[in-house]
């Protein structure tokens, strides 16, 4: 699903970001990335995303050359492969729960009777679909990490993408999620989740990396649950 080749990222200032960095990751894995602030890894993933660009190296996605795509074909493939989810949730106020879901939707030319019901089976399979006339506003933080994912995978995306989705959430909120993460991996959802929490990563990944400045420093497979 990711082939990553020799990586590197260099702004103008300070260390690089990624070093060299090389990495496969399998249709239908959860892959973990841990390492301290500053370590990489939210640059990892936005290169992955095609919202960064690499310095050197290649990165291959589902079939699709990523690192040489231009602006637009970045969008539609953004569109196309990939479900994004962040730590603060980017739902929009004014939108009802289900029309945030269906923005991507929308925006992929999804014909609008099946955006809805697929729009309405994600709900209803997050535990929400009580909520599709709700606005974010009155929603707990668990509550909207769950409209995020839903919103993530509208598209159906053969990767999804999560950028510390517990790390704005309390205990509760975050089990919430950490369950949802998990249950997504056993329906084969391929996922790659970046975080600080080594026991999200123990509960919801197949496989973890470790970066420490820009570098792969550990990698291993969870033990089978």
């Amino acid at each position: 699903m990711i082939e990553i080749h020799e990586v590197s990222k260099r702004y103008d200032a300070g260390p690089p970001a990624l070093v060299d960095l090389s990495l496969n990751v399998r249709a239908g894995e959860t892959l973990a990335v841990l390492g301290p602030s500053g370590s990489g890894k939210s640059t990892l993933l936005n290169i992955i995303a095609g919202l960064d660009r690499p310095s050197a190296g290649s990165v291959v996605v589902d079939g699709v050359r990523v690192d040489s795509l231009g602006e637009a074909a970045s969008a539609r493939y953004r569109r196309a492969k990939i479900g994004l989810v962040f730590q603060f949730f980017n739902l929009l106020d004014d939108l009802t729960v289900v029309d945030n879901v269906l923005l991507p939707a929308q925006l992929a030319g999804m014909p609008r009777a099946k955006a809805r019901a697929r729009a309405g089976e994600l709900l209803d399979h997050l535990g929400i679909g009580r909520l599709a006339r709700a606005y974010p506003g009155r929603l707990s933080g668990g509550e909207r990490q769950r409209v995020a994912v839903a919103r993530a995978l509208v598209n159906r995306p053969a990767l999804l993408l999560a950028d510390e989705p517990t790390g704005a959430l309390d205990s509760a909120s975050g089990a919430q999620v950490r369950e949802l993460l998990v249950r997504l991996r056993e329906d084969g959802q391929t996922i790659l989740l970046v975080t600080h929490d080594v026991a999200l990563a123990e509960a919801c990944a197949s496989r973890t990396i470790e970066l420490v400045d820009g570098a792969i420093t550990r990698d291993a497979t969870a033990v089978a649950r």
